[in-house]
């Protein structure tokens, strides 16, 4: 009987083996925690759709991103929903704003934590679109843009360490650059959600950040999820303009995207497991058909595996426990 000379298997057959030649490695550097702010003071809310996430007021907010600071997480992504809603988004163009004022809490309580401010209209609309709506219901490119800048520059006034627009109009990475730029602002970084798919795993987000658009729904600017190369073409485009670090979203059934785009760009890459994928897994998880950890620990090496330099998802802290255990 012939035997195989090379065996792959001897250097999986103990965990010490497997730890010493693992090719991908999770750390809590490369994890960013999502915060939604609502007004008021003592509101923790319970996201009924996302097990473990809970809409916060600003002090609350700053409970938790304490705690998660101390987990070693370096960065959170706020999300804001005022209450006071208009077709003009003013509640984010407010320097005394709900969005303002918990990024300006958070650099008090949490100088070193990166603080990325989510830079979209839909929040602050009362018709839940990410840009300005036309008459007949279309979005108006351009207006939205200026809006945009103006948004983010009120943001990094506010503190925000870095600006991430996820609106997907076209030329807003280029006209919030420039404003920035010519405010002084030249240190501030733009994470661009390049590549936004329309998807259908977003569902959870749009209750937590009471973010559900009135009428319609958001094809004619977010990607239509078959599309790759345009993919592509939306991250140069974006780096091209001035986007210091670009994003996919959502993450894990976009791999080949996060690859794709890995592979054809210099600047650090980001991927958003969105709340539709965190639910998928404490759903299943809470009815005992798979082991939660061992789940989240797979599907974000995956994610890492395909080339995402940063993850940006709700197992943040929780992930940092686990590794700083093992």
């Amino acid at each position: 009987m012939s035997h195989p000379l090379t065996r792959p298997r001897r250097t999986r057959q103990s965990d010490a083996w497997r730890r010493m030649v693992r090719e991908t490695r999770l750390s809590p550097d490369a994890l960013i925690y999502p915060l939604f702010a609502v007004p008021g003071r003592g509101v923790r809310h319970p996201v009924s759709s996302m097990p473990g996430i809970s809409q916060l007021s600003v002090d609350e907010l700053v409970k938790d991103a304490k705690a998660v600071a101390a987990m070693g997480v370096l960065a959170v992504l706020l999300f804001a929903a005022p209450s006071e809603k208009d077709p003009h988004a003013s509640a984010a163009l407010d320097p005394k704003g709900l969005a303002a004022q918990a990024i300006s809490a958070l650099k008090d309580a949490c100088p070193d934590l990166l603080v990325w401010a989510d830079v979209c209209l839909c929040g602050a609309t009362d018709h839940g679109h990410c840009g300005h709506v036309l008459p007949g219901g279309a979005i108006d490119n351009d207006t939205s843009v200026e809006t945009l800048a103006r948004v983010a520059l009120n943001y990094v006034r506010a503190g925000a360490d870095a600006v991430a627009p996820s609106d997907m109009m076209d030329g807003r990475v280029q006209a919030m650059r420039h404003l920035l730029d010519r405010q002084g602002l030249t240190t501030t970084p733009i994470v661009s959600y390049a590549a936004k798919y329309a998807s259908s795993f977003y569902g959870p987000f749009r209750e937590a950040a009471e973010s559900a658009p009135a009428f319609g729904n958001r094809r004619s600017y977010q990607m239509d999820p078959p599309n790759v190369r345009e993919a592509l073409r939306e991250v140069l485009l974006d780096i091209e303009e001035g986007a210091d670090m670009v994003m996919v979203k959502p993450a894990g059934p976009y791999l080949d995207v996060i690859r794709r785009v890995r592979d054809a760009v210099t600047v650090p890459v980001a991927a958003y497991q969105v709340s539709g994928e965190y639910s998928l897994i404490k759903a299943a998880a809470e009815r005992g058909w798979l082991d939660e950890r061992a789940a989240v620990l797979e599907t974000l090496t995956g994610i890492h595996r395909a080339g995402a330099d940063l993850i940006i998802t709700y197992y943040a802290p929780q992930v940092a426990r686990w590794l700083v255990a093992s």
